[in-house]
């Protein structure tokens, strides 16, 4: 098998900054209302409610189904780099957290922060505010992990859910989806394609040179990860495929997105998979436009971005949104135990999947959905190892 990586140089890696913390329980102190969330250094930031979508809404949210009385529990949740409105990710956890506030007796704060180096102030401020004083603040993404290394110590009392990565600290619940897993699975669906003749409405694969693409968002160790387990993937069907391989440094720039994959098409790559949350959207883009097929990431993107299904032949899927809601829940009931800790979850409990496209996974050959179920208990008997782990790659 040949991998070949494009020449797209991570540019704009940026690391989280965390600005000192006076050492006091938030919570035994009156803070001014210049330190509040809502002032003006959030000004533009805050969304609430629990409308519909990932977009920005305004006002502040009710819960839903349990309003019996008592205090509501206030919950808030911060985005990654890649705002809300991803059709993915974001949009997943938000989800979750708007399915148990239907439950549940909930007020829920949505805060779009798409600067990393924000998110120490933004978490400590949430971490501060006293109306309300947040049950629970959720923190999508790994990009969220240095700031919250000091702040889950500095504020030892605010309970935190950390997804797709891990802190050590009892007030902390990280969750992470085996991101490895799945993305293998999306190699085996590449791969299975990528040498047989197919076509769906005017998009196509050739069995000739059989070349499969991958681009990722940040040139790290946790999209390393989806990479390299795409790539075994692949090699669990064929060691002769070629891979094309490129980052495009962020996690929302669609026309660089664009770029990479229209490259990796022009190659003669039928199917690319991307791990760009927002910024995929340019992967599907560059399918249409070559007329060839695409994978894509977190959520049935066939369903989320309907206007692309026509090439999206599957989907790598993790349940973040059943993630929040647990969480959430254990939270209203007072059951933080349960939660706690690093979770892990993978194809051993249904929390990932590769999802076929809505309207392509119907026209897919048997030998498809074959070689996803055998790599599968491949992995779970032990018989297959994935690379890296679902924290990222090592080394």
């Amino acid at each position: 098998m040949t991998r070949e990586r494009d020449p797209y140089e991570d540019s704009e890696r940026t690391n989280g900054q965390n600005p000192a913390k006076r050492g006091l329980n938030r919570r035994r102190i009156i803070k001014s209302g210049g330190a509040l969330v809502g002032g003006a250094a959030l000004a533009g930031c805050m969304g609430g409610g629990n409308g519909s979508g990932g977009g920005n809404d305004s006002g502040n949210g009710s819960g839903g189904g349990d309003n019996s009385g008592g205090e509501a529990t206030n919950i808030a949740i911060i985005s990654s780099s890649a705002g809300f409105g991803d059709q993915a990710f974001n949009d997943l956890a938000w989800q979750g957290l708007q399915n148990a506030a239907d439950e549940f007796n909930i007020q829920l704060q949505q805060v779009e922060e798409t600067n990393q180096s924000n998110y120490g102030t933004v978490q400590s401020r949430l971490a501060e505010s006293q109306n309300p004083d947040y049950d629970l603040i959720v923190l999508v993404g790994y990009q969220h992990t240095q700031a919250l290394e000091s702040n889950a110590t500095q504020y030892s009392d605010q309970r935190w859910m950390l997804i797709n990565d891990h802190v050590d600290q009892p007030n902390v619940a990280g969750y992470t989806w085996a991101n490895h897993q799945m993305s293998y699975q999306a190699g085996v669906l590449a791969a299975t394609m990528t040498t047989r003749e197919f076509s769906f409405d005017d998009n196509s694969t050739t069995a000739e040179n059989p070349t499969i693409g991958f681009v990722g968002g940040v040139d790290g160790s946790l999209i390393n990860a989806f990479e390299r387990a795409y790539v075994a993937g692949a090699e669990y069907v064929n060691e002769d495929i070629n891979v094309r391989v490129g980052y495009i440094g962020n996690y929302t720039d669609t026309q660089t997105a664009n770029n990479i994959a229209s490259s990796q098409y022009d190659a003669g790559a039928d199917i690319v998979y991307h791990a760009a949350a927002a910024a995929g959207q340019g992967v599907f883009e560059a399918a249409q436009n070559a007329n060839r097929f695409a994978v894509g990431v977190d959520a049935d993107q066939s369903k989320t971005l309907d206007e692309y299904e026509d090439v999206i032949m599957g989907s790598a899927v993790k349940y973040i949104n059943k993630g929040t809601y647990e969480v959430a829940k254990a939270v209203v009931q007072d059951n933080w135990q349960s939660v706690q800790g690093d979770n892990v979850l993978g194809l051993d409990s249904d929390a990932v999947a590769m999802v076929l496209g809505n309207a392509i996974g119907p026209e897919l050959p048997s030998v498809v959905e074959e070689n996803l179920e055998e790599s599968k208990q491949a992995i779970l008997n032990g018989d297959v190892t994935v690379p890296c782990s679902a924290s990222g790659c090592q080394n």
